[in-house]
């Protein structure tokens, strides 16, 4: 089958390739099908999906991650935990192992764009081993036209050769697999893992590096729009509910993950979705479900029937983050723009683990910001490797594996924005309700999708709200038909003394956590919780 679109005059060459084999630029869905099935990369489900087994790595191996410490970028740059230097030298020495590599075998190239702005999209570059990851990266991203494609120069290329492997002790890296972010450089390399959300998280990383750079917030939200033309964005991290509660049958969606925010509204960066499908129901999800049933999705540790290519979405025996990347328009109510309205809803998705937060609660613009720079939520099971069970944590800004910024730097624009576009701001937990992990029980999307819509459609404009003791925000009374003990964590507890307990203990760690960003505004360190 002959390729379908166009290779760019700016040809991989001039990164260092002498390629000895074949080399398929922006190849079409059918040609990477063929390629997959007869490399054995991956098998056709009953309903004409590619699914594929990532082999060790099924998540993101955070720390494995390394940002390259040079003059340019390093000042801009918050060392620490996530964001950790490795030197130019050992760069250098990975990429030209890995490009030998390479040049020994296919390449797939994708040439596509981060952004749907077109004042302030990123030109990128996808290279990789695998065609099913040349495919996923197709349906990821903005997809160049052909004559885009033919003059098409990258500002940021990804090499992505899961079949390298460091050697740590050579490479200065922690394990054999590794993910490099040079911005000098403009690149970015992946060895040694399988998992295709390297690759999405890698381009959201540089974006969220880039475009603060030109004033523009850079976000870890969903995004949709209703009737009225009102938009709403969802933060929080993955498992937390973004790509469920923006995939709503009410309004249309934007984005399922990561969107800018400018002067002149909000963008995706990104063509599709990448969705985590375990226990995935047509009930609860109808959308995702047909998208991820659909010819052209790609499928990850999904276990299915070997004799029927039937799903099985409820087994979890390979990993707990099963994923399905599949294009935007997959969704019947998707909308593609190149910007959107500012928005008038900003939602914190939380899953809270201890199972004492409320399901909704409004925040005043300095418990928004207190909030969202805290970003306290779970690591939901396998999203990240080694984590089995939700614990709890703080990840700032809803993202901070993704962050390469002082938390102040996102914090500032965000505040900004909500000031001068008047925007309410809620708090939603959807984890747990009624105990801890082991005990309490996960909120239903049911109630959180009631909750949600009464929130950003007014139906909570004129209800009556208490102020919480301890965190101070505001708690609705009523919302539509919804049981008032739903909205009321207290209530669910068997033992009203033990949930006041670990109440003040989730409080104590949000106090311990903002100490270390040393925020000068007064009136956002009050916003936090009193014990």
């Amino acid at each position: 089958m002959p390729d379908t679109q166009t290779k760019s005059e700016y040809g991989i060459e001039n990164i260092g390739f002498v390629p000895q084999k074949n080399v398929y630029w922006n190849a079409s869905v059918p040609f990477l099908y063929e390629h997959i099935i007869k490399k054995s990369e991956g098998v056709l489900s009953k309903d004409g999906a590619v699914i594929m087994e990532t082999g060790k790595h099924t998540a993101r191996a955070a720390k494995d991650k390394f940002i390259v410490k040079e003059d340019e970028s390093k000042s801009d740059i918050w060392w620490g935990d996530y964001n950790v230097p490795i030197g130019e030298d050992k760069f250098d020495n990975l990429l030209t192992k890995l490009t030998a590599y390479l040049n020994e075998k296919d390449m797939y190239v994708q040439d596509c764009f981060a952004g749907s702005h077109k004042e302030h999209r990123l030109p990128i570059r996808i290279i990789t081993e695998y065609a099913w990851q040349s495919l996923f990266s197709k349906h990821i991203f903005i997809e160049a036209s052909a004559d885009e494609s033919a003059n098409h120069i990258p500002q940021f290329t990804v090499i992505c050769v899961p079949n390298f492997k460091a050697a740590p002790k050579i490479d200065g890296v922690r394990t054999g697999a590794f993910i490099l972010v040079n911005f000098k450089k403009k690149m970015v390399i992946i060895g040694g893992s399988g998992y295709a959300g390297e690759i999405k998280k890698s381009i959201f990383s540089v974006m969220n590096h880039l475009m603060p750079l030109k004033g523009i917030m850079s976000m870890h939200c969903s995004a949709n729009i209703g009737e009225k033309n009102d938009t709403a964005i969802f933060f929080g991290l993955s498992g937390t509910g973004k790509t469920t509660l923006s995939s709503d049958p009410k309004r249309r969606l934007i984005g399922d993950d990561q969107h800018g925010w400018s002067d002149d509204g909000i963008f995706n960066y990104e063509g599709g979705c990448y969705a985590k499908v375990i226990n995935l129901s047509q009930e609860a999800e109808p959308q995702i479900y047909k998208a991820i049933k659909s010819f052209g999705a790609v499928l990850e540790n999904v276990v299915f029937d070997k004799k029927t290519g039937e799903l099985n979405l409820s087994d979890n025996s390979l990993t707990e983050n099963t994923r399905a990347a599949y294009p935007l328009t997959y969704i019947d109510n998707s909308i593609q723009k190149d910007h959107f309205p500012h928005p008038q809803n900003i939602v914190m998705l939380t899953y809270d683990a201890f199972g004492v937060l409320p399901p909704i609660a409004k925040l005043s613009y300095e418990q928004a910001m207190y909030h969202f720079i805290s970003g306290y939520t779970a690591k939901v099971a396998n999203t990240e490797i080694g984590i089995i069970e939700p614990v709890a944590t703080f990840s700032t800004c809803f993202g901070a594996p993704f962050m390469s910024h002082h938390p102040k730097v996102y914090a500032k624009l965000l505040g900004e924005k909500i000031k001068k576009h008047n925007v309410n701001c809620w708090l939603i937990n959807t984890g747990l309700i009624g105990g801890p992990y082991g005990i309490g029980k996960r909120i239903s999307i049911k109630h959180t999708r009631q909750l949600l819509n009464s929130a950003i459609e007014g139906g909570l404009d004129d209800i009556e709200f208490v102020k919480d003791s301890v965190f101070g925000f505001d708690i609705p009374q009523k919302a539509g038909d919804l049981p008032a003990n739903i909205l009321n964590p207290a209530a669910a507890w068997a033992d009203k003394a033990d949930y006041e307990k670990k109440y003040k203990e989730l409080a104590a760690r949000f106090i311990k956590n903002f100490r270390k960003f040393k925020i000068e505004e007064e009136d956002i360190v009050g916003a936090g919780p009193k014990i």
